[in-house]
């Protein structure tokens, strides 16, 4: 098998000329969107099209930063602040309504832990799958391999190292569930502050609820 091949039936590979080749790609683009006009925003979701494995209605602040770009597969209105980074030697599958606050990485790919294998340029990718309304917090590194559920909140500065279940807020290093999310939390927009009545209206209105 070539290396290419290796990389993607999620065994160990080299990071050969191959494989460099399909990167140029996506450093082309990372870096076509990062000098782009930054008001441009028809243009930057013209870049991110491309970039991207799918996408539909997808928006990236930029600086972003990826290895292939084809490997990523978001869903509905996925949105991703500055200086998000996504090491997609493997897939990486997020669903529909996405948010990713600045400074979050993803990292598929990973080394052996011994040195002496290490130095051999041998690597792996593991596949990382976020479900469907995930709010990631700032400053989260997401680890390869990690299954993180529908509905469920990543509190900010958190290091994601095992899968975290459906409807809960989980944060911390390494990042734990630290609750469960309920209809009692729709109310409440920051902790203890509840919407004013206006903007109640206004947000159930909009969610149908």
């Amino acid at each position: 098998m070539t290396h290419v091949e290796r990389r993607n039936l999620g065994l160990p590979y080299i990071s050969d000329d191959e494989v460099f080749e399909e990167q140029k790609i996506a450093r082309r683009l990372t870096q076509e969107l990062n000098t782009a006009d930054r008001a441009d925003f028809d243009k930057i979701r013209e870049i991110i099209k491309k970039l991207l494995g799918k996408s539909e209605n997808a928006f990236i602040n930029p600086p972003f930063y990826c290895d292939y770009g084809s490997h990523i597969e978001v869903g509905k209105n996925f949105f991703a602040n500055y200086n998000c980074t996504i090491i997609d030697v493997a897939k990486v599958t997020i669903g529909d309504n996405c948010q990713m606050a600045p400074n979050v990485s993803v990292y598929t790919a990973g080394h052996p832990i011994h040195p002496d294998v290490r130095n051999t340029l041998y690597e792996y990718g593991i596949e990382v799958e976020i479900g469907d309304n995930v709010w990631i917090g700032g400053n989260t590194t997401i680890c390869p391999g990690v299954h993180i559920g529908s509905n469920t909140v990543i509190g900010a500065g958190s290091v994601v190292t095992k899968d975290i279940p459906d409807w809960v807020v989980a944060a911390g290093n390494p990042c734990r569930v630290i609750r469960k999310i309920t209809e009692a939390d729709k109310k409440y927009y920051f902790r203890d502050r509840e919407f004013d009545e206006e903007t109640w209206e206004d947000v159930r209105k909009i969610g149908g609820f």
